[in-house]
């Protein structure tokens, strides 16, 4: 135990090494975290194994950790896939653990609680921890996707966006969500939308604060630009949800195609949206040119982002963070849409970031931006000015970051 260091209860539900999107963000922040504080990280105990896995291969990064695992009883396990989403098991889970948190956070004398994964602003959190001092998030989850652009979904996930806006639209009135927001003492917001949904006598607690930070890039890598006659490969990458916009990208791509000769498009994941891509893209004629890969492993995935020419981030609220934070890694220009989240990070020197607009008018916009793409000189322009800005945005300086926002927060409740 390090006793000069403030101490920390972090609840993690999703956090393993190797891994990218949300479990990853939950990883880097505890490594990071630990530098500063004392932890005490509670997560899931099927992580245990590739946890434990890590620290035998990096013993040096295992001080300030100290692991709490828990799951629910297997009988509840055992119906987990057979619940409506993630999001039922995760309930549960938090309201058992709460003892856990409760026991641990007295027996070490914890003043600190820190909801870090999942950051979803509408889903339950530890009712003792937020007794404690509270620092919420990075939270979010209060976009919402225009019946506009959803009724072009598959059927699940029209009636997910319809729900959704259902409830967001009730967020204002929700008492859970006006509760959190009182007890919180720190709020990291992943976008603007969630500073605005917090009530603004509470939004003096809030910062804007991107969860995600880049990864230091290989040694030996350099980026490349080839030219369009060696034939060029665009990838979009995340799971198959309908708000990611990979609808979008197939449409544009269709418009885009006749100026895009040598050109093809990868979508790599998995997800309730792959029949009906499947059959997009079989409507429009790109079988020989658009390729569903399905899920990789991360080496794969890294051996895509390494040779692939540009990377497309069609998701219309935030998300596919994770992927295009690895084109600062990688040094490959992005297309992307305007989240009012984590694209504040990128600008017009190393992306095409793209207003929000009609569903028509966003389509043409991203095939013009396929095309600017296939210039070789653009895309050299935008790789030098993606490795930059990468240098700027890495894990280490987010650490520092995330530790001044908490002891200033600290700082500011003590002197009141």
């Amino acid at each position: 135990m390090c006793e000069d260091k403030l101490k920390i209860f972090v609840s993690a539900y999703a956090c393993e090494p190797g891994k990218g999107s949300e479990i990853g963000v939950g990883w880097h922040w505890v490594l990071e975290m630990s530098k500063y504080f004392d932890l005490w990280v509670m997560t899931r105990a099927n992580n245990q194994k590739p946890i434990e896995d890590y620290f035998r291969e990096n013993p040096e990064e295992a001080n300030g950790i100290h692991w709490v695992y828990f799951d629910c009883p297997n009988y509840i396990k055992r119906f987990k896939h057979q619940m409506t989403g993630v999001r039922t098991y995760y309930t549960i889970w938090q309201h058992m653990a709460n003892k856990v948190v409760k026991d641990v956070m007295e027996a070490n004398e914890i003043p600190i609680f820190h909801l870090l994964t999942y950051g979803n602003a509408i889903w339950d959190i530890s009712a003792y921890g937020q007794k404690k001092f509270f620092v919420w998030g990075p939270t979010g989850g209060v976009d919402t996707i225009t019946r506009e652009f959803s009724k072009h979904y598959a059927w699940k996930h029209r009636m997910l966006e319809a729900v959704r806006r259902i409830v967001v639209s009730s967020m204002t009135i929700n008492p859970s969500f006006h509760k959190k927001c009182e007890n919180a003492d720190l709020i990291f917001c992943k976008a603007n939308s969630t500073m605005a949904m917090i009530p603004e006598k509470y939004r003096n607690k809030a910062i804007l604060f991107t969860d995600v930070a880049m990864e230091c890039a290989p040694t030996y890598f350099e980026p490349k630009a080839r030219d369009e006659s060696e034939g060029l490969t665009y990838i979009t990458v995340g799971r198959l949800d309908g708000w990611r916009g990979f609808d979008l990208l197939v449409e544009a791509f269709s418009i885009a195609e006749k100026e895009l000769s040598n050109v093809t498009m990868k979508i790599i994941g998995e997800g309730a949206e792959k029949k009906h891509l499947e059959m997009l893209i079989k409507k429009k004629g790109l079988d020989d040119k658009i390729t569903l890969i399905g899920q990789i492993s991360m080496s794969e995935y890294q051996s895509e982002m390494e040779n692939c020419d540009a990377v497309l981030n069609a998701c219309l609220k935030e998300g596919g963070v994770t992927n295009a934070f690895d084109c600062m890694k990688w040094g490959k220009p992005l297309l992307c849409i305007d989240t009012g989240g984590y694209t504040r990070n990128f600008d017009t020197e190393c992306a095409i970031i793209l207003n929000h607009a009609g569903r028509d008018e966003l389509i043409h916009q991203l095939a013009e931006g396929m095309i600017s793409l296939k210039s070789t000189e653009i895309r050299q322009k935008m790789s030098r000015a993606m490795v930059e800005k990468g240098q700027k945005i890495t894990w280490e300086i987010k650490g520092k970051n995330i530790r001044d926002e908490i002891v200033k927060a600290l700082e500011n409740k003590n002197a009141q």
